[in-house]
């Protein structure tokens, strides 16, 4: 049997509360939304293996501007198989085999966002290797919170974490002007992940689903990338990604949502489970 995955790699959803984090988590791992989800304290978690690397890559255009729209998902290209003519009597050389797709498996930590669980939240910055800063875009305040979040993420978490921010609840922009609940403009968020070095900008709804896996591909790709440029030591914890043999080959059960309570959040928080990326 194959394993199930090549990499674990430890992700945190951050932003204020009430702009879909829990929502968004829910939505990858289980395929579902629902419009009634309690509020989060402490933290919840959640996980999906999705490949990353080509062929699977090809479809994300990761090499475009970082900033530009959201492009729907193609078709990962594919060579012809087909067999080609013998030249001069000489067999044909040996067709290279087709690369093998890798897969992530994605430990998502869905952390509330209301101040209150503040020092309990930020714990779990530690070990993470890649972030969505999730706001509202029907709230410019949790837009105006980012600032903030990014610049505790960046003085907890380990130099080099991959960051996207993700506005929404797109769903309620409307095709009218005149109906759109819109309060943060697409070129707001643009420029502001400019001037913050925020890799990607990306527009989601959880509610009908657009956008949500892009999102976090866009995270897993960018993070398999530092994994192939050799900038994470695979076998040091903090480093937010483990290889398939250095965790012993865990991850086979079907991606589920567990909640943790607000006191197991600070019994854990600041020690094991912080520090760990799964």
């Amino acid at each position: 049997m194959s394993q199930p995955w090549d990499y674990i790699a430890k992700l945190v959803c951050i932003g204020d509360s009430g702009t879909g984090k829990s929502s968004l988590t829910i939505r990858l791992c289980e395929g579902r939304f629902s419009s009634s989800h309690d509020v989060t304290i402490g933290v919840e978690f959640g996980s999906r293996i999705v490949p990353v690397g080509p062929p699977a890559s090809q479809a994300l255009n990761l090499e475009s501007n970082t900033n530009s729209h959201n492009r729907p998902f193609s078709s990962p290209v594919t060579s012809d198989t087909s067999e080609e003519p013998i030249v001069s009597g000489l067999p044909n050389p040996p067709r290279k085999m087709a690369e093998s797709q890798k897969k992530m498996k994605l430990s998502l930590w869905d952390t509330a966002g209301q101040e209150t669980y503040k020092s309990i939240t930020r714990s779990y910055f530690r070990g993470a290797s890649g972030a969505l800063l999730v706001f509202d875009i029907t709230r410019p305040s949790t837009f105006t919170s980012c600032t903030q979040w990014l610049h505790d993420l960046r003085q907890i978490a380990e130099e080099g974490i991959v960051v996207i921010l993700v506005g929404n609840k797109s769903d309620l922009t409307g095709n009218e002007p005149e109906r759109s609940e819109r309060h943060v403009t697409r070129r707001e968020a643009e420029e502001w992940c400019r001037m913050n070095n925020v890799v990607r900008y990306v527009e989601t709804s959880a509610k009908s689903g657009d956008g949500v896996e892009r999102a976090f591909l866009e995270v897993a790709e960018r993070i398999y990338r530092n994994i192939e440029a050799g900038r994470y030591d695979l076998n040091d914890r903090r480093s937010g990604v483990k290889g398939f043999g250095a965790t012993g080959g865990g991850g086979t059960s079907v991606p589920t949502t567990v909640t943790l309570g607000l006191n197991d959040a600070m019994r854990r928080g600041g020690n094991g489970w912080a520090g760990n990326c799964c």
